[in-house]
């Protein structure tokens, strides 16, 4: 499909107007205001998922490493420094993050070893690391910085009813994220080098790129990424919960795919990840409006995932 990001478009359009056409609550600020909050993270981890993708590999840590990131910065700004400010504690959560990420790349690379089992791997001694030394206890007790971040609040909404929605500042965060990420893939020579090594690697290397460099800098990218969404995720649900965001690995690739990635590297964009993010969070937010148990909503994105994947390999085929 020449772009493959339209039909993802079409899916979000096709699923709103029904949603909205047998509920109409769905149109309402308030709901738009929690499908862009609820889009935040998932954005974060998609669009690290995304560069590893789109060099060939593929990486299931990324929760792990959130979790573990938003738990220990989270102990250690309270325990130490409680009045760190919030710019800070995002920075440690993006350099600890990063420092795992950069540990899977060597990793892949060193063993010469599918980056899927490796990362499994990582993601498995993580959470075992965090269940023998930290056990599944709740901590309720946030930084104030963290805790005022949650809260702030872009833009406020006062409907007729007299209720009042906001627009949390930390959506922000995914804006930036998603210049960056676009910048670092269409207009660096690292982002040249992602697709060529995720295209081929063999012919790649032979051209001159260092697939070390490569792998390297993906996954500490994805790293870098999901230890920002760890810390958004804790200010935003103002507790840390060491085994939080587990399971979301699966839906985040599913958002990637549907965005027109292509699971064997070489493709990908910004804003199909986005729309893809999108759709999978409409699918899991707002279809409890229309009376859909949400037993169902993995069977809606698998209908998704391949009708996509159906119609990117016919196209694919016939261009």
């Amino acid at each position: 499909m020449r772009h493959p990001p339209a039909f993802t478009l079409i899916l979000i359009v096709a699923v709103s107007l029904v949603v909205g056409a047998i509920n109409t609550d769905f149109w309402q600020v308030s709901n738009l205001f929690d499908i862009l909050r609820a889009s935040v993270v998932r954005g974060l981890f998609a669009l690290g998922v995304l560069v590893v993708l789109a060099s060939g590999g593929i990486d299931v840590s990324f929760t792990a490493i959130a979790a573990f990131v938003m738990y220990a910065v989270t102990m250690l700004v309270v325990n130490v420094v409680p009045d760190m400010p919030i710019v800070a504690i995002l920075a440690l959560g993006a350099v600890g993050g990063a420092c795992f990420g950069a540990l899977n790349g060597v990793l892949v690379h060193a063993l010469k070893a599918p980056s899927l089992i490796v990362t499994i791997g990582t993601q498995y001694v993580i959470r075992s690391f965090l269940l023998t030394f930290v056990g599944t206890a709740l901590f309720m007790n946030i930084p104030a910085a963290m805790d005022a971040f949650g809260k702030l609040a872009l833009f406020t909404h006062h409907s007729a009813n007299g209720s009042t929605s906001t627009l949390p500042a930390f959506v922000l965060i995914l804006a930036i994220a998603s210049l960056v990420t676009w910048w670092v893939l269409e207009r660096t020579l690292i982002g040249r080098a992602v697709y060529a090594v995720g295209g081929n690697a063999g012919v790649a290397e032979r051209l001159g790129y260092n697939l070390r460099t490569v792998r390297i800098f993906v996954f500490a990218y994805a790293g870098l990424l999901a230890g920002i969404a760890g810390i958004i995720h804790v200010s935003s649900n103002r507790l840390a919960n060491p085994f939080d965001l587990a399971g979301a690995e699966l839906e985040i690739i599913a958002a990637v795919v549907l965005g027109g990635a292509r699971i064997t590297g070489g493709s990908g964009s910004v804003i199909g990840t986005l729309l893809g993010v999108v759709l999978i969070t409409l699918v899991s937010n707002v279809l409890i409006l229309v009376g859909i148990p949400s037993t169902w909503q993995l069977v809606i994105v698998g209908i998704f995932i391949i009708l996509a994947g159906g119609i990117f390999s016919i196209r694919g085929r016939q261009s």
